[in-house]
């Protein structure tokens, strides 16, 4: 019985919190990125720099911090839009893409990004996971907007009916 309980409230908990599986990134992981793409740029081979910058690039849009996440997006759209990578880079890029608007809200360019993923890689786990987490915080965001819609009017038809009700008794 007890197992059952904690699982309703892991459930509510994970509707009002979206629950997905994605990682989040401690700071000291991002600070950790940010020195060794440092020194990667201390006369490291070009390589090197260019996985430094990934892993700092998956550190930031997996970041808790809005500002870390905003910086990993700016950094990925920057090497997309130069960079003439292999099929299997672009899908890493995007993949990540997708993950940081994905954590900044912007569930409809999460959603084109990580279909974008699919059409390099169409049996692609970590993208098809992500794309059901956000079609998922989708459809929860759209009940929770129809229920606010609803409660709102509620609350303008109780209004107006007390309206009505006070100006009878007058």
């Amino acid at each position: 019985m007890e197992a059952k309980i904690g699982k309703f409230f892991e459930s509510v908990g994970d509707f009002f919190t979206g629950g997905d599986q994605i990682p989040w990134c401690e700071p000291d992981i991002v600070s950790g990125c940010e020195r060794e793409v440092a020194d990667a740029e201390k006369g490291s081979s070009d390589e090197l720099k260019s996985e430094c910058i990934m892993r700092l690039s998956w550190a930031l849009v997996h970041s808790k911090r809005a500002e870390d996440v905003q910086r990993g997006i700016a950094m990925l759209e920057a090497s997309l839009a130069g960079s003439g990578s292999s099929p299997l880079q672009v899908r890493e890029k995007l993949y990540l893409l997708a993950v940081g608007y994905y954590r900044s809200g912007d569930y409809s360019r999460s959603r084109q990004l990580v279909d974008r993923c699919l059409e390099i890689a169409p049996d692609w786990r970590q993208a098809l996971s992500l794309k059901k987490a956000i079609e998922d915080k989708i459809k929860k965001d759209g009940a929770i907007g129809i229920g606010i819609a609803a409660t709102a009017v509620g609350v303008l038809a109780g209004g107006i009916a007390a309206a009505v009700a006070a100006s009878r008794k007058k």
